[in-house]
């Protein structure tokens, strides 16, 4: 299990292997990787600056992947997150989990996707050229993607 906030760029290439490396139980690996990109809201943006809070940040993304180590069983995850300027085509960030099974690495890494984007404290600049700076508003569709893992979860609250 671990967390990264980094200004420097990463290797999801090496990042994965060393997530697996010399686990037998791992069955499946998935993963994402967010990328900066060059429209938005039908503009053309020129860079990103991503801004946080150091040692918030990294305490909330922990909680956020240990929420998600304890919905499933997961052998390994890592979150990377960059921040500072980058420039369309930049990795912004890498999620990846690891299981015995395929159904619970991709749902575990799909949880950690969609929370981090709404839960996450980080603040996105966005440049154009057209238009100047803009700091970029939460969206509707990030926060209806992370409410069914809330229900998911109330669900599971009531089972019990």
């Amino acid at each position: 299990m671990a967390v990264r906030v980094q200004r420097e760029d990463f290797d999801p290439g090496n990042e994965l292997e060393r997530l697996s490396a010399g686990n037998h139980d791992i069955g499946g690996v998935a993963s994402f990787v967010g990328l900066v990109r060059d429209v938005a809201g039908g503009e053309e943006v020129s860079a990103m600056t991503l801004e946080h809070y150091p040692g918030m940040t990294e305490k909330l993304l922990a909680e956020i992947e240990a929420e998600a180590n304890e919905r499933w069983p997961l052998e390994a995850s890592l979150i990377v997150h960059r921040y500072g300027r980058l420039a369309p085509g930049d990795r912004i960030v890498l999620v990846a989990t690891a299981s015995a099974h395929r159904h619970a690495a991709l749902e575990s890494c799909q949880f950690l996707i969609d929370w981090l984007k709404t839960k996450a404290p980080f603040w996105k600049l966005e440049e154009s050229g057209s238009s100047g700076e803009k700091w970029v508003a939460a969206r509707a569709t990030d926060d209806r993607a992370a409410a069914r893992w809330k229900q998911s979860s109330d669900k599971d609250e009531a089972a019990e």
